[in-house]
């Protein structure tokens, strides 16, 4: 390919049979652009962390919503949460069985609770207070309860999930409330989880983690373990954002290796014989996207280069949101060499935080140009809104034989005005 900086996408053959400047002309932009070979490969990654029996992975569909990648992940044999009703809604749509839903809930309304019940899933509640709302409506049903270990994780304090300085989950030292209210309301306990946060890289905080969790079921009684269904480690699996740094993965041989003795061993000891899931989003969806934008205008503001682009935070939030990196690729009109220079790449929504990418040293940026961000898979999309009234993209998929198919066409005016009453 003669395009200025594409060496991580022309290595995976991420586009197949086009070019980036194909997919923009034929579907505009801005364009999620999905890898169904990339998705399948992050599945298995996850699948074979463990022949354990009962071992499986919980996709969080908060990172990506879109049925037609949700279908994909369901053939790979993950099962998958939601948190509300539309992400039940969502995963329903794909052909995913109540068997094959988790509803990982936090402030739900009774309504939202009810609706979950109704259509038989097994509820997690995170708090006593939810715990005794879910037991009021489903007195003697099942119920899974979310547990704070107390060690967090992640690269922003918005993306941490557990310790002192978050709102999720029981703390331990709550487990005999918990005990009364499972009483009170004849609730079976059928599943305990956490949730460390998000983006680790490293695997001791993880297996610190989920030992945590297991020592807590070593506190349930015998009659109580014995009806335990599924034990939920969470998630946070991070991916090499920096791709082009030659950032490290995490090492899913290292983390499976340590993984499977940990869950085998306390199997052995403790007779369990439920499941064993954990729980990524990110590392399933971020990156088998790349997001698509142009370049519309360049210009100097003092010293400083600022690089005008229809990549607002309307449809990718997560830098101006949590200060977080992706990689830009360059898919330039022109093959000449540009040399590099410091560039700040912002979008088309008028606020002054709608930055994409903040003084990186990259070759000059024209007009014209396509931009690919990459690692957009995980919290793009399905975390875009209508902001400044701008329309929501498209959605396209890299099929394994190299063909794209459009699986979202892209909002129009009228979609915008569908809600409204005369």
């Amino acid at each position: 390919m003669s395009d200025i900086r594409s060496t991580y996408t022309d290595e995976c053959n991420f586009y197949g049979r086009h070019t980036p400047r194909e997919l923009a002309e034929t579907f505009g932009t801005p364009l999620y652009v999905y890898n169904e070979n990339v998705l399948r490969q992050r599945c298995r990654d996850l699948m074979g962390l463990s022949k354990h029996p009962g071992f499986g992975v919980n996709y969080s569909v908060k990172a990506n919503a879109t049925p037609a990648l949700l279908r994909i992940v369901r053939e790979e044999g993950l099962v998958v949460d939601a948190m509300s009703p539309g992400e039940l809604y969502m995963d329903e749509l794909a052909g995913f069985t109540p068997a094959e839903i988790l509803y990982i809930s936090n402030n739900n309304s009774e309504a939202e609770l009810k609706n979950a019940v109704s259509r038989g899933l097994l509820i997690s509640v995170d708090s006593l207070s939810q715990l005794d709302t879910l037991g009021r409506i489903n007195k003697g049903g099942k119920v899974m309860v979310r547990f704070n270990p107390g060690i967090g994780a992640g690269h922003h304090a918005k993306v941490i999930t557990a310790g002192k300085e978050t709102k999720f989950g029981v703390t331990p030292d709550k487990l005999d409330e918990v005990f009364a209210l499972l009483e009170k309301h004849d609730l079976t306990l059928a599943g305990i989880n956490q949730h460390i946060g998000s983006l680790f890289m490293e695997p001791d905080g993880y297996l610190d983690a989920a030992e945590v969790l297991l020592h807590l079921a070593d506190r349930l009684p015998a009659s109580m373990l014995a009806k335990l269904e599924v034990i939920d480690f969470g998630g946070g699996f991070g991916i090499p954002y920096h791709k082009y740094e030659g950032q490290a993965r995490l090492s899913m041989a290292d983390l499976g290796e340590r993984l499977h003795a940990l869950i085998a061993g306390w199997s052995e000891k403790s007779g369990y014989k439920g499941r064993f899931l954990v729980e990524p989003g990110r590392y399933v969806a971020a990156e088998c996207c790349v997001l698509l934008g142009t370049v519309f205008a360049v210009k100097n503001n003092g010293d400083k280069r600022y690089v005008g682009t229809n990549l607002g935070f309307n449809v990718l939030v997560r830098p101006a949101m949590y200060d977080s990196f992706h990689d830009v690729e360059i898919y330039g009109a022109d093959t000449q060499a540009r040399k590099n220079m410091v560039q700040t790449i912002v979008g088309n929504i008028c606020e002054s935080g709608d930055i994409l990418a903040k003084e990186r040293e990259l070759p000059v940026l024209c007009e014209g140009d396509v931009l690919g961000v990459l690692d957009a898979g995980a919290y793009g999309f399905t975390m875009g809104s209508n902001y400044n009234q701008r329309r929501r993209p498209a959605e396209v998929l890299i099929q394994s034989d190299g063909t794209a198919k459009l699986i979202r066409r892209r909002e129009t005016l009228e979609d915008l005005a569908r809600c409204l009453m005369d």
